[in-house]
Protein backbone atom coordinates (compact mmCIF):
# COMPACT_ATOMS: atom_id res chain seq x y z
CA UNK A 1 0.00 0.00 0.00
CA UNK A 2 1.22 3.70 -0.95
CA UNK A 3 -0.48 5.30 1.73
CA UNK A 4 -2.20 8.19 2.30
CA UNK A 5 -1.74 11.35 0.76
CA UNK A 6 -0.64 9.98 -2.66
CA UNK A 7 -3.07 11.15 -5.34
CA UNK A 8 -3.20 10.63 -9.02
CA UNK A 9 -4.91 13.27 -10.78
CA UNK A 10 -6.57 12.22 -13.92
CA UNK A 11 -7.69 14.76 -16.73
CA UNK A 12 -11.66 13.81 -17.89
CA UNK A 13 -11.73 13.65 -21.64
CA UNK A 14 -9.26 11.06 -23.67
CA UNK A 15 -8.17 9.69 -20.69
CA UNK A 16 -11.44 8.30 -19.23
CA UNK A 17 -14.04 8.62 -21.56
CA UNK A 18 -13.80 8.69 -25.77
CA UNK A 19 -13.00 12.66 -26.72
CA UNK A 20 -13.99 13.43 -30.13
CA UNK A 21 -11.91 14.56 -32.79
CA UNK A 22 -12.49 17.04 -35.44
CA UNK A 23 -9.54 17.89 -37.24
CA UNK A 24 -6.71 16.25 -34.96
CA UNK A 25 -7.51 18.37 -32.09
CA UNK A 26 -9.69 16.52 -28.98
CA UNK A 27 -13.11 17.89 -27.97
CA UNK A 28 -15.45 16.91 -25.48
CA UNK A 29 -18.27 14.73 -26.45
CA UNK A 30 -21.80 17.27 -26.16
CA UNK A 31 -24.22 14.53 -24.90
CA UNK A 32 -24.30 12.35 -22.39
CA UNK A 33 -25.20 9.58 -25.05
CA UNK A 34 -21.19 10.70 -26.72
CA UNK A 35 -19.91 9.83 -23.57
CA UNK A 36 -18.19 6.63 -23.58
CA UNK A 37 -15.96 5.59 -20.99
CA UNK A 38 -12.88 3.80 -22.29
CA UNK A 39 -11.73 0.16 -22.20
CA UNK A 40 -10.10 -0.87 -19.35
CA UNK A 41 -10.93 2.60 -17.22
CA UNK A 42 -12.40 0.61 -14.44
CA UNK A 43 -10.12 -1.56 -13.76
CA UNK A 44 -6.92 0.72 -14.20
CA UNK A 45 -8.69 2.81 -11.65
CA UNK A 46 -9.60 0.01 -9.40
CA UNK A 47 -5.63 -0.88 -9.44
CA UNK A 48 -4.83 2.61 -8.26
CA UNK A 49 -7.27 2.64 -5.85
CA UNK A 50 -5.58 -1.15 -4.12
CA UNK A 51 -2.39 0.63 -4.20
CA UNK A 52 -3.77 3.26 -1.37
CA UNK A 53 -4.18 5.97 -4.11
CA UNK A 54 -6.70 8.90 -3.89
CA UNK A 55 -8.00 9.25 -7.29
CA UNK A 56 -8.89 12.81 -8.26
CA UNK A 57 -10.32 13.97 -12.36
CA UNK A 58 -9.43 17.64 -12.67
CA UNK A 59 -11.22 18.57 -16.09
CA UNK A 60 -11.61 21.89 -18.11
CA UNK A 61 -14.86 22.49 -19.47
CA UNK A 62 -14.49 25.66 -21.15
CA UNK A 63 -17.40 25.03 -23.67
CA UNK A 64 -19.60 25.85 -20.25
CA UNK A 65 -18.09 29.32 -20.56
CA UNK A 66 -18.54 29.80 -24.41
CA UNK A 67 -22.39 28.73 -23.70
CA UNK A 68 -22.14 25.65 -26.20
CA UNK A 69 -22.39 23.25 -23.39
CA UNK A 70 -24.16 23.56 -19.94
CA UNK A 71 -22.94 22.11 -16.54
CA UNK A 72 -26.26 19.81 -16.64
CA UNK A 73 -24.74 18.11 -19.50
CA UNK A 74 -21.38 18.16 -17.71
CA UNK A 75 -22.96 17.51 -14.09
CA UNK A 76 -25.31 14.03 -15.91
CA UNK A 77 -21.67 13.36 -17.70
CA UNK A 78 -20.04 13.14 -14.30
CA UNK A 79 -22.63 11.28 -12.18
CA UNK A 80 -22.15 8.63 -15.21
CA UNK A 81 -18.22 8.71 -14.46
CA UNK A 82 -19.02 8.74 -10.50
CA UNK A 83 -21.33 5.20 -10.81
CA UNK A 84 -18.36 3.55 -13.05
CA UNK A 85 -14.92 4.84 -11.18
CA UNK A 86 -15.75 6.21 -8.16
CA UNK A 87 -13.41 8.74 -8.21
CA UNK A 88 -11.97 10.29 -4.43
CA UNK A 89 -13.16 13.76 -6.07
CA UNK A 90 -14.19 15.80 -9.44
CA UNK A 91 -12.60 19.05 -9.46
CA UNK A 92 -13.91 20.89 -12.55
CA UNK A 93 -13.16 24.03 -14.06
CA UNK A 94 -15.69 25.62 -16.23
CA UNK A 95 -13.59 28.53 -17.64
CA UNK A 96 -12.20 29.51 -20.84
CA UNK A 97 -8.76 31.22 -20.59
CA UNK A 98 -10.02 34.97 -21.34
CA UNK A 99 -11.40 34.37 -18.00
CA UNK A 100 -7.73 34.16 -16.59
CA UNK A 101 -9.03 31.86 -13.49
CA UNK A 102 -6.45 30.02 -11.53
CA UNK A 103 -8.27 26.26 -11.88
CA UNK A 104 -7.86 26.12 -15.80
CA UNK A 105 -4.97 23.71 -16.19
CA UNK A 106 -1.97 24.74 -17.26
CA UNK A 107 -2.47 26.53 -13.87
CA UNK A 108 -2.49 23.83 -11.38
CA UNK A 109 -5.15 25.78 -9.04
CA UNK A 110 -7.40 22.87 -9.52
CA UNK A 111 -4.60 20.10 -8.11
CA UNK A 112 -3.68 22.37 -5.33
CA UNK A 113 -7.64 22.45 -4.19
CA UNK A 114 -8.00 19.01 -4.17
CA UNK A 115 -4.32 18.36 -2.24
CA UNK A 116 -6.27 20.97 -0.09
CA UNK A 117 -9.73 19.53 0.67
CA UNK A 118 -8.04 15.88 0.73
CA UNK A 119 -4.69 16.44 2.43
CA UNK A 120 -2.59 14.77 -0.70
CA UNK A 121 1.23 15.52 -0.80
CA UNK A 122 1.55 16.86 -4.51
CA UNK A 123 5.23 15.78 -4.47
CA UNK A 124 4.48 12.23 -3.95
CA UNK A 125 0.95 12.22 -6.34
CA UNK A 126 0.89 11.79 -10.33
CA UNK A 127 -0.85 13.76 -13.02
CA UNK A 128 -2.12 12.04 -16.10
CA UNK A 129 -3.32 13.76 -18.92
CA UNK A 130 -3.75 13.63 -23.07
CA UNK A 131 -2.90 17.17 -23.37
CA UNK A 132 0.41 19.57 -23.02
CA UNK A 133 -1.94 21.41 -20.61
CA UNK A 134 -2.46 18.39 -18.25
CA UNK A 135 1.35 17.93 -17.93
CA UNK A 136 1.87 21.19 -17.38
CA UNK A 137 -0.45 21.49 -14.68
CA UNK A 138 1.25 18.52 -13.07
CA UNK A 139 4.47 20.42 -13.29
CA UNK A 140 3.70 23.02 -11.93
CA UNK A 141 1.90 21.70 -8.90
CA UNK A 142 4.89 19.63 -8.24
CA UNK A 143 3.82 16.24 -8.89
CA UNK A 144 5.30 13.54 -11.39
CA UNK A 145 3.37 13.63 -14.79
CA UNK A 146 2.53 11.03 -17.46
CA UNK A 147 1.36 11.58 -20.87
CA UNK A 148 -0.79 9.44 -23.11
CA UNK A 149 -0.13 10.29 -26.39
CA UNK A 150 -3.35 9.91 -28.74
CA UNK A 151 -1.52 11.60 -31.44
CA UNK A 152 -3.40 14.62 -31.57
CA UNK A 153 -2.45 17.85 -34.08
CA UNK A 154 -1.70 20.30 -31.46
CA UNK A 155 1.42 21.31 -29.24
CA UNK A 156 2.64 18.42 -27.61
CA UNK A 157 4.01 18.36 -23.36
CA UNK A 158 7.74 18.97 -22.63
CA UNK A 159 9.24 16.41 -21.10
CA UNK A 160 7.03 14.48 -19.28
CA UNK A 161 8.06 12.07 -16.94
CA UNK A 162 6.49 8.77 -18.80
CA UNK A 163 4.59 8.72 -22.21
CA UNK A 164 2.19 5.61 -22.87
CA UNK A 165 -0.43 4.74 -24.72
CA UNK A 166 -3.43 4.77 -22.76
CA UNK A 167 -4.70 4.65 -18.85
CA UNK A 168 -3.99 1.54 -18.22
CA UNK A 169 0.33 1.56 -19.68
CA UNK A 170 0.11 5.32 -17.24
CA UNK A 171 -1.24 2.71 -14.25
CA UNK A 172 1.46 0.18 -14.55
CA UNK A 173 3.98 2.67 -14.54
CA UNK A 174 2.97 4.81 -11.80
CA UNK A 175 2.65 1.33 -9.73
CA UNK A 176 6.36 0.16 -11.23
CA UNK A 177 7.97 3.67 -10.26
CA UNK A 178 7.21 3.65 -6.47
CA UNK A 179 7.26 0.02 -5.90
CA UNK A 180 11.11 -0.03 -5.00
CA UNK A 181 10.65 2.69 -2.55
CA UNK A 182 7.92 0.95 -1.17
CA UNK A 183 9.69 -1.89 -0.67
CA UNK A 184 12.88 -0.35 0.86
CA UNK A 185 10.47 1.16 3.99
CA UNK A 186 10.87 -0.88 6.89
Amino acid sequence: MIGNGCAVFLDRDGVLNRAILRNGVPHPPSTLHDFEILVGVPEAVYRLRQAGFAVVVVTNQPDVARGTQSPEVVDAMHAALRDQISPDAIMICYHDDRDRCTCRKPKPGMLESAANELNLDLSRSFMVGDRWRDIEAGKRAGCRTVFIDLGYSERQPEQPDATVENLTEAVTWILASVQPKEQTVA
